[in-house]
């Protein structure tokens, strides 16, 4: 003498069950490997871009030091560049104390509303002898790094 189930039907609730878990499971799988691949794209965009940025403000200290403040204006943002003309520029870096070296410490990258900034932080030697620390704003615009507020 068997016992029967009322109805026949109780083998299939278990497979069913098992069923939705297997596709929850999967789609929880799809998205933790999603989420882990865009970490770890987004990572590698923040390090290459703290590398440009970096070089930006390199270049544009090099220009500073060595003494082309017209390449070093090049650098500059527009909106840097609305605020001091091309000679204001070029006298402010001709009044002593002027920069004999400088070391970039630090960069920080951020993003604004989609814009990428950076934030370097460098050392200044002055020609007196004086160190400074300040820290350069810069946006990236296009495929290159500006220089963008108070550079001194």
């Amino acid at each position: 003498m068997g016992y029967e189930l009322p109805g026949g039907r109780g083998a299939r609730r278990p497979r069913r069950l098992r069923g939705v878990l297997s596709v929850v499971a999967a789609g929880l799988f799809v998205c933790c490997v999603g989420a882990a691949g865009l970490g770890a794209w987004n990572y590698q965009h923040v390090r290459q871009s703290s590398g440009a940025a970096r070089d930006a403000a390199e270049a544009f200290l090099q220009d500073v030091t060595s003494g082309d403040p017209g390449g070093a204006y090049d650098r500059l943002c527009g909106d840097t560049r609305e605020r001091w003309s091309r000679e204001d520029f070029e006298r402010r870096l001709s009044v002593p104390p002027t920069i004999s070296r400088y070391a970039v410490d630090d960069v920080r990258i951020a993003s604004d509303q989609g814009q990428l900034r950076a934030t370097a932080t460098v050392q200044l030697t002055r020609r007196s002898g004086a160190v400074d620390r300040r820290e350069m704003p810069l946006v990236k615009d296009g495929d290159e790094w500006q220089v963008c507020g108070d550079p001194f």
